[in-house]
């Protein structure tokens, strides 16, 4: 997965992140259905917001979900998934947008795509996706060509840009064709009236992506040589900052002027979330965890076992405590498996079970799982999460009526 939208779990709570989820699956499946199994790597984060903004728009119906079966990113369990114009839409812009992307790592000869076999494959692939995308466009209504043309300007840009270069002559690609894509949803829900407002969301949208991108891939591009945007036209991280704040200030601004049957999750996404997602590419702030113990081994730094600085345990069952060797637990240290302490795997077995872990997001998305090798319970990457809205006030906008001073106590 990818993309500048990426919420908590426990940010979200039930219902949003349900919502959330509903439609992630969903862009999955519309991929899957339309253009083949391949197609599903296209998933992404953002493309799912043309999903949520048609919905939002439409309000929910009984044919806007289908019941979808058992799938290992769900931990095998079957769950309500949207579906209908707004997830094939969504599934559509993705493929484009994918295919512009591996062709322009082809261009730019990054990693494996230098070798000629793997590039010829790479041009096939972007090919396919390139015509499945033009075809679920037109399924749709809508006109693949402004993404296309997008791509083709953003490379002649590249191209020409150089110090001095304004930073938005870059970006403007970008933020054209996501302007389409989210004035599309208007039409497609049946609300003309939010397309003006919508585009200007939209553009604001890419212009933000492209930002964040450039910000996050810096020292990267600079460590390989690769073309940066920032770099190239000499633009200061501050400069970045402040133009990423503006956008997201003007994506609020411009969803306060469309109509939304039940926008509650477009105002978290991409609001409160963009927010975040800002501060994230800058470093400003993280969403740690206060957890004891990490997802695969015991706590680094100070709290180490074993550190100078580490107090150590305390208590009555630490070794030498009364409760704490066989002299003074009748029972003695438990050994092996059952109530007292769970067997350990073996290495291989342990990879197994660390590939299952991962493979059913157990690792990102449960609240806690079974070490793969020791077995003990371990936390999920959210489970201490220091988020502490679940947006439940946010169900009516009732806390954002200005959102530059939250009136509510919610966090958010």
């Amino acid at each position: 997965m990818f993309g500048i939208v990426r919420p908590c779990s426990h940010r979200l709570g039930d219902r949003f992140k349900s919502e959330w989820m509903a439609h992630l699956c969903g862009l999955c499946l519309a991929l899957r259905g339309d253009h083949g199994q391949f197609a599903r790597v296209v998933t992404n984060y953002d493309g799912l917001l043309i999903s949520v903004l048609t919905e939002a728009q439409l309000g929910r119906s009984e044919g806007g979900r289908r019941l979808a079966g058992p799938c290992a990113l769900r931990g095998m369990r079957p769950a309500s998934v949207a579906q209908g114009e707004g997830a094939r839409l969504a599934a559509a812009v993705s493929l484009v947008l994918a295919a512009a992307k591996v062709r322009d790592h082809v261009a730019d000869r990054d990693g494996l795509l230098a070798r000629r076999p793997v590039a010829a494959a790479a041009r096939k692939v972007a090919a396919s996706w390139g015509r499945a995308g033009a075809a679920g466009g037109a399924a749709v209504g809508f006109d693949t060509g402004v993404l296309v043309d997008a791509v083709e300007r953003q490379l002649g840009i590249e191209t020409l840009a150089g110090p001095g270069t304004p930073l938005l002559t870059v970006t403007e690609p970008t933020e054209t064709a996501t302007a389409a894509a989210f004035a599309h949803t208007a039409r497609l829900s049946g609300r003309p009236g939010n397309a003006a407002p919508l585009a200007e969301a939209g553009r604001l949208f890419g212009r933000l992506a492209h930002l964040l991108d450039a910000v996050e891939d810096q020292q990267a591009d600079a460590a390989v040589g690769a073309w940066n945007p920032l770099t190239a036209t000499g633009t200061s991280r501050a400069e970045a900052r402040r133009l990423a704040d503006d956008a997201v200030h003007g994506i609020r601004l411009a969803l306060k002027d469309a109509e939304f049957s039940d926008g509650a999750l477009v105002h978290l996404l991409l609001v409160h979330e963009l927010r975040r997602s800002v501060d994230r590419a800058f470093g400003t702030t993280t969403c740690g965890r206060t957890g004891a113990e990490g997802a695969f081994g015991p706590p680094t730094g100070p709290y180490a076992p074993g550190n100078p600085g580490n107090p150590g345990p305390q208590g009555p069952y630490v070794p030498g405590g009364p409760y704490g060797t066989p002299h003074g637990n009748p029972y003695g240290t438990p050994q092996g498996g059952g109530p007292q302490g769970p067997d350990k795997r073996g290495f291989w077995a342990g990879c197994a079970a660390a590939l299952a872990v991962c493979c059913t997001c157990k690792v990102c998305c449960a609240d806690e799982f079974e070490g793969p090798w020791s077995r003990k319970r371990r936390d999920g990457c959210c489970a201490s999460c220091d988020c502490n809205c679940d947006w439940s006030c946010c169900e009516a906008l009732e806390c954002c009526e200005c959102c530059e001073c939250c009136a509510c106590d919610c966090g958010c």
